[in-house]
């Protein structure tokens, strides 16, 4: 199963969130598109708000795509594209806090490759997120 990592301000994590939506690359169709009915999407936010050079680095959501819909919503002049999710009750977690259990946190310059707003995951690393996330 594919293991998504989203990248997007925590303000705007929180409101996909009480959406049950994501929306991933501003609203961009592309990324929506790579995923399947059934994985799972990690939200990784770097800052609280966009535009903000305060960086947060904490991993805040984490949810299952719910079904194979892709739909444009239309907000004005703002028309993104978005997918159902189904969100766990999950707590926001720092990057600092996990960066030596994670394979994605591996390599010098790992942030790097977030820059394309939507990288897949190894496995292993849902076992750790899930575990640091997640309420019990």
């Amino acid at each position: 199963m594919t293991v998504w990592l989203g990248v997007a301000s925590a303000e705007h994590v929180r409101r996909g969130v009480n959406l049950g939506i994501a929306q991933i690359g501003h609203g961009k169709r592309t990324g929506l598109a790579r995923m399947k009915a059934g994985e799972t999407l990690i939200y990784y936010s770097p800052v609280e708000r966009l535009g903000n050079k305060t960086p947060l680095r904490q991993f805040t959501a984490i949810g299952t795509i719910a079904d194979d819909d892709i739909w444009q919503a239309n907000e004005g002049d703002f028309k993104p594209f978005r997918r159902r999710v189904t969100y766990e009750v999950a707590r926001s977690v720092p990057v600092e806090d996990l960066k030596n259990q994670l394979r994605l946190t591996a390599k010098p310059n790992w942030g790097y490759q977030l820059r394309l707003g939507l990288v897949q995951l190894d496995p292993a690393d849902l076992v750790v997120l899930r575990e640091s996330m997640v309420a019990r």
